[in-house]
């Protein structure tokens, strides 16, 4: 059952959701930090906010932990180690937590939450079918923290997740530009090398972990014949 074409397949989209949920969290608790340190600034657009400053730099905090967390978790499941699993629930709940949280406290204090909510409802999403993963006849299938033999599965999982993390990077100020233009600047592209390098390296990075999970077998085929 483990190796049946659906347990892979849900194996892969586990590890790929887990990937861009810890992403996005990670760029929003990195994102909360210009607000976090000036809430009086960017035309008193947060002002609402100021006389709570010390709860969105807890916003940043555990954000940026619930998103480490979560890159640890990807790289357990990656590996089919102890405590993937575990890992996995513990970032999802902390983001979901920490997101629902903010929702609320930007609505109340601020009469709007977005693009909070984006990286709540990832969270959520993932966390769902991660709960789902666990029922019985799902997880005979699933179960992360069991190596897959050769860990193919494992790794066709982090080239497809490299790739897709790397184009949200590249894209997030793009997508994040109705929330976060400002008196005509999109502050969400304050970083535009950083995202671009950064973005960039995790394309070809999964792509060359796909070429060499696809060529490797080929080149010990020849070396063994030789």
């Amino acid at each position: 059952m483990r190796n049946t074409w659906w347990a892979k397949t849900l194996r892969i989209l586990g590890i790929v959701l887990m990937s861009l949920t810890a992403a996005f969290t990670l760029l929003g608790g990195a994102g909360t930090t210009c607000v976090a340190l000036d809430p009086t600034g960017w035309e008193g657009k947060f002002a609402g906010i100021a006389p709570f400053q010390w709860l969105w730099i807890l916003f940043v905090l555990v954000g940026l932990a619930a998103g480490v967390i979560g890159v640890r978790a990807v790289v357990l499941l990656v590996r089919g180690r102890k405590n993937a699993y575990r890992y996995a629930l513990i970032a999802l709940l902390l983001g979901t937590g920490i997101n629902l949280i903010h929702v609320f406290a930007s609505r109340a204090l601020r009469g709007a939450s977005m693009p909070v909510d984006a990286v709540l409802y990832t969270n959520v999403l993932t966390l769902v079918i991660f709960l789902l993963f666990r029922l019985p006849p799902i997880w005979q299938g699933v179960n992360y923290e069991k190596p897959d033999g050769k860990k193919e599965t494992g790794k066709h999982a982090a080239a497809i997740s490299l790739v897709l993390v790397g184009l949200l990077t590249l894209t997030i100020q793009y997508l994040m530009a109705p929330t976060h233009t400002i008196g005509g600047v999109n502050w969400a592209d304050a970083w535009p090398t950083t995202l671009t390098l950064l973005g960039a390296g995790l394309i070809l990075a999964g792509i060359g972990l796909g070429a060499y999970r696809q060529f490797a077998p080929a080149r010990k085929e020849v070396g063994a014949q030789a």
